[in-house]
């Protein structure tokens, strides 16, 4: 049983509170996803200017991996046989095409492609394995 305690002014619906409370779970996956793609549970600080810094950087880096999810990772490049870009997968290019400066971007974009081409072919036989599973069950 889940319940909560909510101060809130009388004329707030109880539908209101409702859609309140579910938005916790995407908040939720949202500070997981931070953490473990910008960092943002690894700071070291001792004063409230640089944690809010930090908590800054790494929540714009976020919004900017998301947003280029969003606006660039659903597309499917030409034959289909690639996943849409992830988050890891935009963090690792950033780094490898911006930050690094490899001395070959275009082999860069090239490991990329093989990657998500190995991740799709891996996921297309997890399901059919998974499938495969279910139907000797039945």
């Amino acid at each position: 049983m889940a319940y909560y305690i909510c101060h809130c002014p009388k004329r707030i619906g109880l539908a209101e509170l409702v859609r309140v409370a579910g938005a916790r779970w995407a908040i939720e996956e949202t500070f997981q996803t931070s953490k473990g793609e910008t960092g943002l549970d690894h700071y070291q600080v001792r004063q409230w200017a640089g944690w809010h810094r930090h908590i800054t950087l790494s929540m714009l880096a976020h919004a900017f991996l998301t947003a280029t999810r969003s606006k660039r990772g659903g597309a499917h490049l030409g034959d289909g046989e690639l996943i849409a870009l992830t988050l890891p997968e935009i963090r690792h290019l950033l780094t490898h095409l911006v930050w690094a400066q490899p001395p070959c971007p275009e082999h860069t974009l090239k490991r990329s492609r093989w990657r998500r081409k190995h991740q799709q072919t891996a996921k297309r036989h997890h399901y059919l394995a998974r499938n495969s599973a279910l139907q000797k069950r039945m």
